[in-house]
């Protein structure tokens, strides 16, 4: 006999359920599993710090020339910046092909390429049962080793009083905070499926997958999920199978609405042991209606096979909210298409989503907090009362509508690469006591070996000293116009560059079929998956080669009859990381760029229980600013647009999410103090970094490297925030290391007069300044226009 029967209700809308059984089983405990530690979650952890480098800390570096005025791009409103592929071409010979790869396609039916770091790349990775986070809820699959013991597909949605809060550290805040994994609030489950029970994937996209869980590796499959970012069900689709209903946290009651909220749909609610309330909607295509039994606390079944969509949701239980969810059930998204437009400042990009399911109703999904802030008005008219907690990105809000539009209106398209301020723009003039200096330290900086510092068996570490050679090349040629001392280190810089175009640096670049992408062939000769921070897994695709392309851009700049015969070799490393268009068969769309999360993920082939994860926020910045100036040069002015608007929806979300001013309502209380998120996991934020647990890592992970955006992205407000919470009344001549250069180079963002100070003072030790940066370019960065002597900086 089960412990408790479902109840029949006739109100159509029951935000408390009225009948209890008491229950004999003890729910499982809310808090589920959690791991604080972040060495478990991916081989990253053994990288060594972005400054360790086989050559001193003390070398700096040199490189550029001049080129033509950069000029704004054209307007392209109405135009899809999105709709014309990069190239279509095989990436050139001198990639050799490969059709292996260290990690398997597991239970992947779709043909390469294939994605690599999106959301749900934990049903393809390890055993298969790593969480995936759609926002707000999180999915698993169950594999019959949870408490439920389901082989079906389980879900979760945390709530903010359910997080674990690290310790406080010394400056009051928590060191991180973390969502319990493991908690199967519902599972939906198959009566067909059991231990041979096997999960596939296809129709990976960038912004979808479709999951298919089959009784064994023979038969059809019994349920197909389609996923996509934002959905406001779990949905699920049936065959001529029977439902099974299931729970860890297990059942208090289980009521079935007399009246069906739609044509041919039943609808039960679900009231758990936690006290939450989850609806659960089933739309017959063909048969009888969904007809279930409770078996147990944990466990309902439906008594006949059914073919038909079914989907459970959580209900906050606010005013309107069942009726929304109502309103919603049967229909679902397949995937969503991406375009976007420019028109001179104003950049749009829009989500429409392909919807399936009931004629009756309107589709929903969640959107998170800068979504809503960008929202068009038309699309703000779809903005509903019901929200929910999301794992790290506050509360998603459900709106309305097949389609979204966001607007950017202050995109930087004048950015060049000189420093650049947001009400002045770009400056290049310097005063002369300025240039000398600058002059001095540039001229010291070329008489460095420019192929010895980039030659290294990593590429991030190659691609930060040729884009340092090439930022100090862009001060002399435009901002000293000094052409003698340009010549001096263009041809060096340009044969650095040459060693990478032609594929020939220690470990070469090969283009791997399996995935379809080029990687790094150090995995290959070493065995080792973490060397160069995991690339040939796909790990930091976007950091690594922002760097070469930032580099590229800028040798472009200074020599345009350079780029004729290096610009394909650029361009695949930009189609490996940026692809825009499923007509280029060759890289799959957008590898790290999220566009639901405005922000990328650097976390590629590992499985991972926290989900996907990016540290460094600046660099993240780069590669979007190299994309952009790599658009400039080309005179690609699709890749431009769309890195202006990169740069302009990072600029919002890492408001929310990574840099946390005081006023910031997204993130807990308890972590705002740390001002930078560390580790921004899909699961978890943890304030500390890969390599270190030193404030000014942790901090100027989120610096690195100073470039023109950085005001852009790094407001003065945030700067200052940060530096009276850590680095303020004496605390920054403490640190004696490269971290200081970066630190102070980011503090000219409020008080250039400061920074200039320190990098022209004659005590100024070389050993502060990371290998990946240059005096020229900080002083350059520090200094301008002013009639006052050159003690006074230009950025103020």
């Amino acid at each position: 006999m089960p412990l408790l029967s479902i109840t029949q209700s006739s109100h159509e809308h029951t935000n408390r359920e009225h009948t209890q059984t008491p229950s004999t089983y003890l729910p499982t405990p809310i808090f589920g599993n959690v791991s604080s530690s972040i060495a478990t979650q991916t081989p990253e952890t053994q990288h060594i710090s972005p400054f360790e480098k086989p050559f001193s800390k003390s070398e700096i570096d040199p490189s550029i020339s001049s080129s033509p005025n950069i000029t704004t791009p054209p307007t392209m409103f109405g135009r899809d910046i999105f709709k014309d592929p990069i190239d279509t071409r095989p990436p050139p010979s001198m990639f050799e092909v490969r059709e292996d790869h260290p990690v398997s396609r597991l239970g992947i039916k779709s043909q390469m390429p294939l994605q690599t770091n999106k959301f749900y790349a934990n049903f393809f990775l390890g055993d298969q049962r790593g969480p995936t986070y759609t926002f707000p809820y999180s999915i698993a699959w169950a594999a019959g080793k949870g408490v439920s013991g389901s082989w079906g597909m389980s879900c979760s949605h945390i709530e903010a009083k359910q997080r674990v809060f690290g310790k406080e550290k010394l400056h009051g805040a928590s060191a991180y905070f973390i969502n319990p994994v493991g908690i199967e609030s519902m599972v939906i489950s198959a009566k067909e499926l059991g231990k041979n029970s096997t999960l596939t994937i296809d129709s990976m996209t960038a912004f979808s997958a479709r999951v298919y869980l089959s009784k064994d590796q023979e038969t059809p499959p019994a349920i197909s999920f389609p996923l996509v970012q934002g959905m406001p069900y779990i949905t699920a689709e049936f065959s001529e199978t029977i439902p099974v209903i299931q729970s860890g946290v297990f059942f208090k009651t289980v009521t079935r609405v007399s009246k069906n909220p739609k044509k041919n749909m039943a609808k039960f609610n679900f009231n758990l042991e936690d006290g939450s309330t989850w609806r659960v909607y089933a739309w017959r295509t063909k048969g009888e209606d969904l007809d279930m039994q409770v078996v147990n606390n944990g466990t309902a079944e439906a008594k006949n096979p059914f073919t038909g969509v079914l989907q459970i949701c959580k209900d906050p239980l606010t005013p309107g909210s069942e009726e929304v969810l109502d309103d919603g059930a049967g229909i679902y998204p397949r995937t969503l298409t991406l375009s976007g437009s420019s028109s001179g400042n104003k950049g749009t990009y829009k989500f429409e989503y392909q919807k399936d399911g009931h004629d009756t109703g309107s589709l929903y999904m969640f959107a998170l907090p800068h979504h809503i802030e960008s929202f068009h008005e038309d699309t703000r008219k779809g903005i509903q009362s019901t929200k929910l907690q999301s794992t790290t990105k506050g509360i998603a809000t459900l709106v309305k509508g097949t389609q979204w539009t966001m607007v950017e209106p202050q995109m930087p398209v004048e950015m060049d690469f000189a420093p650049w301020h947001p009400e002045k723009g770009s400056i290049k003039t310097l005063s002369e006591d300025a240039k000398s200096l600058i002059r001095a330290a540039a001229a010291s900086e070329l008489g460095q070996n420019m192929i010895a510092q980039s030659n290294l068996d990593s590429m991030y570490f190659s691609g930060k000293a040729l884009a340092k050679f090439a930022l100090i090349l862009y001060v002399i040629n435009d901002m000293l116009e000094d052409q003698a001392l340009v010549k001096k280190g263009l041809g060096q810089l340009k044969a650095a560059f040459g060693t990478f175009a032609a594929n020939k640096q220690k470990f070469p670049l090969v283009y791997e079929k399996a995935w379809g992408g080029v990687v790094s062939s150090a995995t290959y000769a070493t065995g080792d998956r973490g060397v160069d921070f995991g690339n040939t897994l796909y790990n930091d695709h976007h950091f690594h080669y922002g760097y070469h392309i930032l580099a590229g851009a800028i040798i472009a700049h200074i020599d345009p009859e350079w780029l004729p015969q290096n610009k394909e070799y650029v361009d695949v490393l930009v189609r490996d990381v940026a692809n825009p268009s499923s007509k280029d068969h060759h890289f799959p769309m957008w590898r790290s760029f999220d566009w639901y999360h405005g922000h990328s993920w650097a976390h590629g082939l590992y499985a991972a229980m926290d989900g996907k994860n990016q540290e460094s926020s600046s660099e993240d910045m780069m590669h979007a600013y190299a994309l952009k100036m790599w658009g400039k040069v080309t005179k690609n002015a699709h890749l431009e647009a769309r890195g202006n608007l990169q740069l302009s929806i990072l600029s919002r979300s890492l408001r929310h999410y990574y840099l946390y001013q005081a006023n910031n309502k997204v993130q807990p209380p308890q972590f705002i103090g740390n001002k930078v998120a560390g580790i921004l996991f899909e699961n978890k934020v943890d304030h500390t970094t890969f390599f270190s647990p030193d404030i000014e890592c942790i901090q100027g992970i989120h610096m690195i490297p100073i470039l023109a955006p950085t005001p852009f992205i790094r407001g003065q407000d945030f700067v200052q925030e940060e530096w009276n919470m850590f680095f303020s009344d004496g605390r920054i001549d403490e640190i004696r290391n490269a971290w200081k250069g970066i630190i102070y180079a980011s503090y000219a963002t409020v008080d250039p007069k400061k920074a200039w100070e320190f990098f022209s003072s004659k005590e100024f030790d070389p050993h502060w300044i990371d290998g990946g940066a240059s005096l020229t370019w900080f002083l350059a960065f520090s200094a301008g226009k002013s009639k006052l002597p050159f003690l006074f900086p230009l950025l103020i």
